[in-house]
């Protein structure tokens, strides 16, 4: 299969240039994928396939309960769709699941997917259950364009955005192993979903814009607004778009309140700088006390962890006037990295600071540390594995070579 490199894209702003996301290779059967797609695209699919448009607009809304109520994989099961249209749509169609390369289960209960594409790239989701709820961390691109300097997940370049599909597919897919088809709202064990897995949502957006509205959609998978969050490192032109156009929960991954530090740890910081960024924040469409904004801090020992540190957040916060919450993430450790986690004591005094300023404060729990999953760890291990797989095999070779 024939790829492009990412080629390099001039962008204003002191701030190395942003790789151009490489394009989406079709399906090599030359079917359309109907997952993703919105009703008026699932209609115009299946008229442009051939159907005339009153049978159109019905097979659409029959397909459509199939796929997002009942989890159909395949249309030989849609029941009142006649039969002899069952091939026809399979010659023309597919209604897709990202390839489950692997699965992993934490010793808490955290799952953690490492998934691929039809043309063969590898991105991982998160699936994380609470005693009250359970939380989905989706993946909108393969890679990552930020380069995070405490974040495994931004050691890895940018190769694409996942389309649509495959953003929505991963919910299905979450749903499937969750044997949570026919779809109802009660009774769910995936209740909530966090654009915080791998990847800049905002910056694939019109994507993550057009999966969030299947997903919230109350003939599709029913998920409520209100338990969906779209987590940015703070792209700030995108964000009151975001707002008007997706109006989900937002969480901004903060992490320093100082220019330097976070120049060093977020480096798009140099482009959309602290007070920039905050200033979106107060703008945000619907953020209110009711729905606050979170702000992700991990912490960093000796960095971004003092109590100055902390009553600079306060006064930040307090200055912007923004409805807001504070997760402290304690640092997941990843092989290579050059930071450490803040102490306990260290943690439990900043988390105080905040609280004794009326701004929530709570301290994350680790998930999925054993298996990678955590805040930070995602990065996909697949090309490592092709390596050693590709070594064990010429090794192989040779030894069966006569000498």
């Amino acid at each position: 299969m024939q790829t492009l490199s990412a080629a390099p894209m001039p962008i204003p702003g002191h701030i190395d240039p942003v790789p151009v996301a490489r394009a989406i290779t079709p399906r090599a059967d030359g079917r359309i994928d109907l997952v993703g797609l919105s009703r008026d695209e699932l209609r115009e699919a299946l008229a442009t396939a051939g159907l005339e448009p009153r049978q159109a607009k019905l097979r659409a809304k029959q397909v459509w309960h199939w796929i997002y109520n009942r989890g159909a994989t395949d249309f030989s099961s849609m029941t009142d769709i006649a039969k002899a249209q069952h091939p026809w749509l399979t010659e023309r169609f597919v209604i897709g699941r990202p390839q489950v390369v692997e699965a992993q289960v934490s010793s808490d209960g955290t799952r953690k997917w490492l998934l691929r594409s039809d043309d063969g790239q590898d991105y991982e989701m998160v699936f994380i259950p609470d005693a009250d709820r359970g939380t989905l961390c989706v993946s909108s691109q393969v890679g990552c364009t930020l380069n995070c300097t405490f974040c495994h997940t931004g050691t890895m370049r940018l190769v694409r955005n996942l389309t649509a599909g495959e953003i929505v597919g991963q919910v299905m897919l979450a749903r499937d192993g969750l044997g949570e088809w026919p779809s109802q709202p009660e009774g769910r064990m995936l209740t909530n979903i966090v654009m915080m897995g791998m990847g800049e949502p905002l910056y694939n957006f019109e994507n993550v814009r057009d999966a969030l509205s299947v997903v919230m959609d109350g003939d599709g998978l029913a998920l409520s607004k209100r338990r969906i969050t779209l987590s940015t490192s703070g792209v700030v032109p995108m964000m009151a778009r975001a707002g008007a156009e997706i109006g989900v929960n937002l969480a901004v991954s903060l992490h320093a309140v100082t220019k330097p530090v976070r120049d060093e740890i977020v480096p798009l910081n140099r482009k959309y700088g602290i007070e920039e960024l905050l200033q979106a924040c107060a703008d945000y469409p619907g953020a209110n006390n009711a729905r606050r904004i979170t702000f992700e801090y991990v912490m960093l020992k000796d960095k971004n962890d003092s109590e100055d540190d902390a009553r600079e957040l306060v006064r930040l916060l307090r200055h912007y006037r923004l409805p807001a919450k504070v997760n402290l993430i304690p640092f997941n450790p990843w092989p290579g990295t050059a930071y450490e986690c803040s102490t306990p004591e260290r943690i439990r005094a900043f988390s105080n600071i905040i609280f004794e300023a009326g701004i929530s404060a709570p301290v994350r729990t680790p998930r999925g540390r054993d298996i990678d999953a955590a805040c930070g760890q995602l990065k996909t291990a697949a090309e490592r594995k092709s390596r050693a797989q590709m070594d064990r095999e010429a090794a192989e070779a040779a030894e069966a070579t006569p000498a």
